[in-house]
């Protein structure tokens, strides 16, 4: 009987591992990342997109490495462009004639970094207000203002660029087209006010009251 029992664990065991391998060979794939590459082969694309929802939006078109994506004209939103309007001279030249300049922007506070680090000409070109700069002096167009905060916040760019930072302004459907870093942040202020959830404990509102 002993013996007998001892087939039929064999023989089971034997079935299991056959059907195992008849399962096996039903799949022609052997991992996730290869079935994805293999059912992509066949892919020619998607008929959705985006262009409906931006074509009244003034949108110029950025390749930054591998990424090509549109993002809103900046310029023309400016009340106060073109900056040369007013600054005709370098600034230099002006304080040489008249002494210390009186503050035109009064309503401009600089929030972002400290005094030692950050001020006017840390972005904005001296020579020519109608340029921002780099921080080695070059000019940077106000269209590609992002190339300013890119130089210190290199990991939000990053981001920014494969869109895990920043806000979409219509889909993911092509073509992308995506906020720049100044249509949320305050290049003189960009980090965000606290605020409140729009649902929130009216208990604890009050405790703190």
């Amino acid at each position: 009987m002993r013996h007998f029992y001892r087939i039929v664990g064999v023989a089971v065991l034997l079935l299991m591992v056959l059907s195992g391998c008849n399962k096996h060979k039903e799949s022609e794939y052997h991992s996730v990342i290869e079935k994805i590459e293999g059912e992509s082969k066949n892919y020619h694309g998607t008929t959705i997109s985006s262009e409906k929802y931006i074509e009244e939006m003034d949108l110029i078109e950025i390749t930054e490495g591998e990424h090509t994506f549109l993002i809103p004209e900046r310029k023309q939103k400016l009340t106060m462009y073109a900056c040369t309007e007013c600054h005709s001279k370098p600034l230099e030249e002006l304080k040489s004639k008249g002494g210390e300049l009186p503050k035109s922007h009064w309503d401009i506070d600089i929030v972002h970094g400290d005094a030692n680090t950050m001020n006017c000409l840390t972005c904005h070109n001296s020579k020519n207000m109608d340029n921002l700069q780099s921080l080695t002096g070059q000019d940077i167009d106000f269209n590609k203002s992002y190339e300013v905060c890119s130089q210190c916040h290199t990991t939000q760019f990053k981001d920014w660029k494969g869109g895990a930072h920043g806000k979409n302004i219509s889909g993911w459907a092509p073509p992308r087209a995506i906020n720049s870093c100044v249509n949320c942040h305050n290049p003189h202020q960009p980090k965000f006010n606290q605020r409140l959830p729009a649902i929130f404990n009216t208990k604890k509102e009050l405790q703190r009251k």
